[in-house]
């Protein structure tokens, strides 16, 4: 796809794209693909991910207690349960307010690693990782944030998350629809977003303005960015079928991005709008 060579142009040191279609193919891709890239809050797509192998696997369910009092499992990984950005506290009643939390995050790989007894980052391998064959991805750290991969690895997630085989096609679609509807929130780097809408443990596009994603993305678009110049996408209403888009930098978020993602997303629906529409 020449629309992938935009990130040629961009001021970062490296970069990677890849464009995954919805049968799990690949439409195209640039740059080193087995680059290892720091993926910062592309981190909690797959984290999520794992926390829902569990809820399918009975070890948690989503509406029970976790977070703050009256916070669940399924607020957790919406932004809902009322935690700070940062650390353990409360600002908010769960189902209040749609706060971005890492703190979220981390209680909810640790109410993982409880349930199964298996600390979250083995979990997250034996239950996502490996089975995708995404062998160049681990978690070092924090479930929310610490996570490395490869654009050829993130490929492989973007291929399941479209035409999912991990978890029933019924998980994925409700995580990946509005949880919480109504809730006002920020997007880090974008600002207050009225409403701020998002799934579970992925951000959907919906009406939001300003944002990440291209000015053409429909408003099903769900996925994620990342601080260190980041971000994964998938937009049901691509092409023929849908299609995914994973790009890779090392080069924190800023204004450079803030400039250059949109007009790349819309130069790559539109191409595949030509190619598959």
């Amino acid at each position: 796809m020449e629309s992938l060579r935009m990130i040629e142009n961009w001021p970062v040191p490296t970069a990677a794209a890849a464009v995954v279609r919805a049968d799990g193919s690949l439409a195209g891709s640039h740059g080193p693909q087995e680059h290892r890239f720091r993926l910062a809050s592309v981190t909690k797509p797959l984290a999520a991910y794992a926390v829902l192998v569990a809820y399918e696997e009975g070890a948690v369910e989503l509406d029970e207690p976790a977070g703050p009092e009256g916070s669940t499992v399924r607020h957790l990984l919406a932004h809902a349960s009322g935690l700070a950005f940062d650390e353990p506290r409360v600002m908010a009643a769960p189902g209040e307010r749609r706060i971005y939390s890492n703190a979220g995050f981390e209680a909810l790989g640790d109410l993982v690693a409880k349930a199964t007894g298996i600390a979250f980052p083995d979990y997250l391998r034996q239950a996502v990782l490996e089975p995708l064959g995404m062998a160049a991805t681990h978690l070092p750290g924090s479930p929310a944030k610490d996570g490395v991969s490869t654009a050829a690895d993130l490929a492989r997630f973007a291929a399941e998350v479209q035409a999912p085989r991990l978890l029933h096609p019924q998980t994925v679609a409700a995580a990946t629809q509005v949880v919480f509807p109504g809730l006002n929130g920020v997007v880090p780097g974008y600002g207050h977003q009225r409403p701020c809408d998002w799934g579970l443990g992925f951000e959907i596009r919906g009406g939001k303005s300003p944002h990440w994603t291209g000015s053409s993305s429909s408003p099903r678009t769900f996925g994620h960015f990342g601080q260190t110049g980041t971000f994964l996408w998938s937009d049901p209403d691509a092409g023929a079928n849908g299609a995914a888009c994973v790009v890779l930098t090392d080069r924190d978020f800023g204004s450079w991005a803030i400039d250059a993602w949109p007009p790349f997303t819309d130069t790559v629906l539109t191409e595949l709008g030509e190619r598959e529409g």
